[in-house]
């Protein structure tokens, strides 16, 4: 279950603006020690939200040749398929590695 939050607390960027960082990083912190899968999946679920933070701020760079607008667009669908789908694998007790993913931590 604590491997679904992990991937799910990245919608918490809907009420805070660090959210999505910040929700996946409490969990790694809280179970990393006695829960390897948990840690794992949240581990992946921070960098994948500090990847889309970094491409979304390229993104946003664009938008100066209008090219960013239809990038943000896709990076958000993006962003939100994966989510639900590394959820879904979490739950079921699957590990889920996100494409396109920066592993910075």
């Amino acid at each position: 279950m604590w491997g679904a939050v992990a991937h799910l607390s990245a919608f918490a960027i809907y009420f805070t603006g660090i959210g999505h960082i910040v929700g996946p990083m409490i969990i790694w912190l809280w179970k990393r020690d006695t829960n390897p899968f948990v840690a794992s999946e949240a581990r992946e679920a921070m960098n994948f939200n500090i990847s889309v933070s970094l491409y979304a701020v390229i993104a946003g760079v664009l938008c100066v040749v209008l090219i960013g607008f239809p990038l943000l667009i896709a990076l958000h669908t993006f962003q939100v398929i994966c989510i639900i789908v590394g959820a879904l694998r979490a739950s079921d007790g699957l590990p889920f590695r996100y494409p396109l993913n920066l592993r910075l931590v």
